[in-house]
């Protein structure tokens, strides 16, 4: 599509009966033009001649300042927009390096494995025109053995994941030395997306590779690459403990965009029920379809990527034409390798039309141009939805981003708030090294891979973590050092991806069958595949016949029902110990190690398109156990806040921490750089431990990852925002929009219109 065809056609859409009254604001970006400087004069000329077959002549402002800081070895971040040439950033300098010194090596991580395979193509077929004499290679769970063979002794560029890095190639490096001893350069990219419990395992990744770097002779500098955060040197000091330079000023254009802020309309004024963002999504993708822009949907989780794009082909269904022609497919994780492949490769070639993804496709793999992207709910920060919107336009043109909000209280206060998503300042990136849990696994990695010296460091001082360990029998001192003595091999055990490293494979058992279609991690299976669930996979609906934990192993079989299940799920907690202890005029708190325990009690049935509740069913599941970190706010009588609750009787005080505990959860994560899911809420009208009203939250991962302090930090702003959020939802007494329920519909005797008010005299008290 051309600008003007391109305009024309969204001006079209947005003037639609069914779309029009929901648009909430319209915002053009701008183009703005590039800024240049001249190819280095000692650019190779080779590398020269493959720029110039791709018609570059010259580099941006941003591609020379990192070229100039490889050179000069130093360790540099390169923070720019989607699709601003972040490549070149760190191809051009590596390859010269190479060229220059036939014995030097560069690694390249990616956080996934079809990031990885995307960027040997473009080294290998664009980037580097494909005729230069460096050997690239890919390493990955996918690779075939002997071609992993070739690519560890031939290979002067090995990309591959941290996962491989952590599993494969570390607790290997005997095999890897002609490779370590020549590591020249270390390239990171999506930087931004090593954050949390991951980012935690990831630096610890990194310190094992510079160990084993040392141990070979060499020193290599860091590249890496991010999407827009607050913290990018920060970020990425924490994960290379070495000092790092910024390079922040982009000089790549940047293409016309619109920005949509559609609000589903309310379906229910007086509960302030609004359409589901599954079917207003699915209702613009197809009108953008048939009018032949291809399109790329987020949706927030696996279930959900299944549900749309079902409801999109469904309503696409054409015996005649063959639904137009038009090709709609999901992609998450859980699909097998070649699925995602297929349909990688179907975006880029035209044959796939549109796509409906987790944030699985936010990175940047190469998946051709589209023209527009709908983001079904907020992602959970602004560098993500930068990020998902910056896949529409990756080429040139006029393209357009739909934000499609949900009944979730942050959704609400951003289309209510336009300024303040357009002015916010990017989150930061937390990452916790440090987390004992994670800690203590690479401590076991780097022990199997190499004895630790006598006052040898490891990101702190680890002689206590070794002696921890030598009770255990799994490590013993000798001759001044500490060596690995206990059978296994301990990388294979720990997962960088989630708490628990034992996934659970689903096999379809269809007459017979016996065909695995995916996988997902135990805790996630205890709640989407205990028995009679449905699972979704590819648009084909599964029951659940057996979830066998104790053999990772769970049946499904091929059924048409009518409705999806969602599991409700109880928590327990009980604190530890108490580390930090504050209060406020409004408000006290405790930072604290807890333990919670989490028990799938039950699963609602939940009929497609209306999402009305058509029964429930029992789960008979062991409860999950995890230690981490939380934050109590408490709400003690002599507080303005405690006073308010001392007013009312226990179901009032209930309900309004429940209505209140909502709206945190779901506002929390905009101003933290997390994912909801990521944050666990719990209210107690008198909690055992305190005595007082309190409100739990806490980081959702064994050790935390630091979401709790800084939480504490950020806890006013988080409680304004709420306040706001209620004062400006129109419901009458609880929605999904504010405290997440009304509590006029009958179930209780509460007045939903007092429940609501109770929780904005709390909100405004603690605040």
């Amino acid at each position: 599509m051309n600008p003007d065809p391109a305009i024309r056609v969204f001006e079209r859409i947005l003037a639609d009966p069914d779309i029009a009254p929901c648009v909430a604001r319209v915002e053009r970006l701008p183009e703005a033009p590039g800024s240049f400087a001249p190819l280095p004069p000692d650019l190779d000329g080779r590398l020269a001649g493959a720029l110039a077959r791709r018609g570059i002549e010259r580099l941006y402002t941003h591609q020379r300042a990192s070229w100039d800081l490889a050179r000069a070895g130093r360790n540099f971040v390169v923070v720019t927009p989607t699709a601003s040439g972040k490549t070149l950033c760190y191809n051009l300098p590596v390859v010269q390096a190479l060229l220059e010194d036939p014995s030097a090596r560069a690694l390249y991580l990616f956080p996934t494995k079809a990031l990885s395979q995307d960027q040997q193509a473009e080294l290998n077929e664009v980037a580097l025109g494909g005729d230069l004499p460096v050997k690239i290679a890919t390493y990955d769970g996918d690779t075939p053995s002997s071609v992993r063979v070739s690519a560890r002794d031939t290979g002067r560029i090995v990309i591959t994941n941290p996962d491989m890095l952590h599993s494969g190639v570390l607790p290997n490096h005997a095999k890897w030395s002609r490779f370590f001893s020549g590591l020249r350069y270390v390239v990171v990219d999506e930087m931004h997306g090593y954050r949390g419990i991951f980012g935690s395992h990831v630096a610890n990744v990194i310190r094992r590779l510079k160990r084993i770097a040392a141990f070979y002779g060499s020193k290599p500098s860091f590249i890496l690459c991010s999407a827009t955060i607050g913290n990018p040197g920060a970020l990425a000091e924490l994960l290379v403990e070495e000092p790092v330079e910024t390079v922040t000023e982009n000089g790549a254009p940047r293409a016309e965009k619109l920005v949509v802020f559609y609000n589903p309309p309310l379906v229910d004024p007086v509960q302030g029920i609004r359409k589901s963002t599954a079917t207003e999504s699915q209702k613009l993708a197809v009108k953008l379809l048939r009018a032949g822009v291809k399109t790329i949907l987020f949706a927030r989780s696996r279930l959900r990527v299944e549900l749309i794009a079902g409801y999109i082909n469904q309503e696409l269904r054409n015996l005649y034409t063959d639904n137009s022609g038009i090709v709609v497919e999901p992609y998450r994780s859980g699909l097998l390798p070649t699925e995602r492949r297929a349909i990688e490769r179907g975006l880029r070639d035209g044959t796939v039309h549109g796509v409906v993804s987790t944030n699985a496709l936010e990175l940047g793999i190469d998946i051709g141009g589209l023209d527009a992207a709908i983001i079904a709910g907020f992602p959970g920060s602004f560098a993500s939805f930068w990020q998902q919107s910056g896949r529409a336009g990756r080429r040139s043109g006029l393209s357009a981003a739909f934000f499609v909000a949900s009944s979730s209280p942050l959704d609400q206060y951003i289309v209510a708030h336009p300024e303040y998503f357009f002015g916010a300042s990017p989150e930061s990136g937390r990452v916790d090294p440090a987390n004992p849990y994670v800690y203590m696994d690479h401590v076991k990695c780097a022990a199997f891979e190499l004895p630790f010296g006598e006052g040898e460091p490891f990101g702190q001082d680890v002689g206590e973590a070794l002696a921890y360990l030598a009770e255990d029998g799994i490590v013993r001192k000798a001759g001044g050092r500490w060596h690995w003595s206990s059978s296994g091999y301990p990388s294979e055990e720990i997962s960088l991806r989630s708490a628990a490293s034992d996934n659970v494979v689903i096999v379809d058992a269809t007459e017979g069958r016996n065909r695995v279609i995916g996988e997902m991690d135990r805790p996630s299976a205890k709640e989407l595949v205990y028995d009679d669930a449905v699972y979704i996979h590819r648009g084909r609906q599964y029951v659940v016949l057996k979830l066998d934990l104790e053999n990772r192993l769970c049946k499904v079989e091929e059924r048409e029902v009518n409705y999806y299940t969602d599991a409700v799920v109880k928590t327990d907690i009980k604190v530890l110990s108490e580390d930090a202890r504050g209060e406020s005029a409004g408000h006290g708190w405790v930072l604290s190690d807890i333990l919670v325990r989490s028990e799938a009690e039950r699963f609602k049935k939940l009929r497609f398109h209306t999402h009305e509740n058509v029964g429930y069913g029992d789960i008979h599941l062991p409860p999950e156990e995890m230690q981490t970190r939380g934050l109590a706010v408490l709400f003690p009588p002599e507080t303005s806040a405690g006073t308010e609750l001392e007013k009312r009787d226990i179901a009032f005080r209930a309900a309004v921490l429940s209505g209140m505990s909502h709206l945190i959860r779901r506002i929390a994560p905009a101003f933290l750089m997390c994912d909801p899911r990521d944050i666990g809420a719990a209210e107690r009208a008198r909690d055992d431990h305190f005595g007082v009203p309190a409100l739990y939250l806490y980081d959702q991962y064994p050790g935390g990852t630091g979401l709790a302090e800084a939480l504490r930090e950020l806890l006013p702003k988080v409680f304004r925002a709420a306040l706001e959020t209620v004062e400006l939802c129109p419901c009458g007494g609880g929605c999904p929009s504010c405290i997440g329920v009304d509590f006029s519909d009958g179930r209780t005797a509460l007045d939903g219109r007092e429940v609501k008010t109770g929780v904005e005299r709390l909100l405004a008290a603690s605040a």
